[in-house]
């Protein structure tokens, strides 16, 4: 996951496992949700902010989920991040999911997201400013400050 620049970490709660013992697939999404949330907030963009919705909110529209090995509960799984392409209104993110001391891959998935307005009930080209300031994360590591972004400027920062 060295290719990552951004991962988070959770541990596997009993209501998520079903009577295998093992994570319930459903439950995955929620995890690939943990970890969207917080790469967004490594950003500086807090995901669920009602002001912040106005320029920039996802709905997806695709899901490819891998599942390689088991998860079970109290396992901590590493969930490492990236967006691999921005469109002109969408953005694909790449997911792996790892068992934190074992190392193991638990999962692969790719999901894409289109910049949704709920108020019109349709798709919007992705901010210009949130485009800039994802690509230099991913180039760098580097996150820089909204203030930088006026097309930005509604988003509570985390």
């Amino acid at each position: 996951m060295s290719d990552f620049r951004f991962s988070t970490q959770l541990r596997v709660r009993w209501s998520e496992c079903d009577a295998q013992d093992i994570v319930f697939y459903g439950s995955y999404m929620d995890f690939l949700d943990v970890g969207q949330g917080a790469y967004y907030r490594r950003l500086g963009i807090m995901m669920y902010d009602t002001q912040g919705r106005k320029a920039f909110d996802t709905a997806t529209v695709k899901a490819t989920l891998e599942y390689v090995s088991p998860a079970r509960v109290d396992d901590v799984l590493d969930i490492a991040v990236r967006m691999s392409r921005i469109g002109t209104t969408s953005l694909t993110s790449e997911y792996r999911i790892r068992h934190s001391e074992l190392g193991t891959e638990i999962m692969r998935a790719e999901l894409i997201h289109v910049n949704y307005d709920s108020d019109l009930a349709t798709k919007r080209p992705v901010p210009d400013g949130l485009r800039e300031l994802i690509e230099t994360f991913e180039a760098t590591g580097e996150v820089q400050p909204l203030e930088r972004f006026p097309d930005l400027a509604g988003f509570t920062q985390a």
